[in-house]
């Protein structure tokens, strides 16, 4: 059985978020204990495993994400590396649709190898700050939304990118607040760079303390953003050490996130899921 590590969100190899990807053979999926030992062993943000559906199916491939300690609801960058192995090895072409714990979610590659997920917008909730998330980041808030259920996080709004950049959080502070994670966000601090804002994740409560690229995120990255910015269309850097760009395009109720992908590793697994 082969495994794939793809470097998702960038078209160079090792910037970027690494995802893991399992094409599977059809039929059930492989035990949940299973499945979380090899994410762990693989030990990178999330390990995707896809299997294919029948023709009749409303969706074309079924997706899952682990990270190395738990199962999560909604993955950008893992989606859209099993997109990309999936037209790099020929398996599928043009738009995909995967059936998942967030609903049927598409992915469609262009022809310069770029692919674009269509997600469920974010719903914001402006929430208040109080001294736990404070004390956590080290910084001052200017704002806070919660995400909704799919994306579950806290999203945070600092002073400026440089804040963003520097920011060290306390991480086990992190871990016990209630959300699965923090995003961390400002907009850009000069004009010309080729993005609109920064952005970083912390998840430790998951087993991920900093994600290098965060998919998900963007969803309510992008529906922030655009009513600050007025503009439907942007781009995000999320300013981890490998970075990554995400093109953000919101369409109301969904996100579409486009990004590129590179394999940098293929091989056997000796041990099946």
């Amino acid at each position: 059985m082969r495994i794939r590590i793809v470097d998702a969100f960038t078209d160079r190899p090792f910037t970027g978020n690494p995802a893991a990807v399992v094409l599977l053979d059809s039929g059930p999926f492989p035990g949940d204990d299973r499945l979380q030992r090899l994410a762990a062993e693989v030990n990178l943000s999330e390990t995707a495993y896809a299997r294919p559906l029948p023709e009749d199916s409303e969706a074309d491939w079924a997706l899952r994400w682990f990270t190395p300690t738990t199962e999560v609801n909604l993955c950008g960058h893992a989606t859209l590396a099993t997109a990309h192995v999936l037209h790099s090895t020929g398996a599928a072409s043009g738009t995909v649709r995967f059936a998942t714990r967030s609903g049927i979610l598409t992915a469609t590659t262009a022809a310069d190898g770029s692919v674009t997920l269509d997600f469920p917008t974010a719903p914001l909730t402006e929430v208040e700050v109080d001294d736990d998330v404070r004390a956590a980041l080290g910084a001052d808030v200017l704002s806070a939304h919660d995400t909704g259920p799919n994306v579950g996080d806290l999203l945070v709004e600092l002073a400026d990118e440089k804040t963003v950049r520097a920011l060290s959080p306390d991480l086990s502070a992190v871990a016990r607040l209630d959300h699965r994670g923090v995003i961390v966000t400002a907009p850009a601090a000069e004009e010309g760079v080729p993005y609109d804002y920064v952005s970083r994740f912390f998840g430790p409560a998951v087993g991920i303390d900093e994600d290098p690229v965060t998919g998900s995120a963007h969803t309510a990255l992008a529906p922030l953003w655009s009513a600050r910015l007025g503009r439907e269309e942007l781009t995000g850097l999320q300013a981890s050490p490998r970075t990554g760009l995400v093109r953000t395009a919101l369409r109301g109720d969904r996100t579409l996130l486009t990004g590129d992908a590179v394999t940098v590793i293929d091989g056997d697994l000796l041990i099946g899921p």
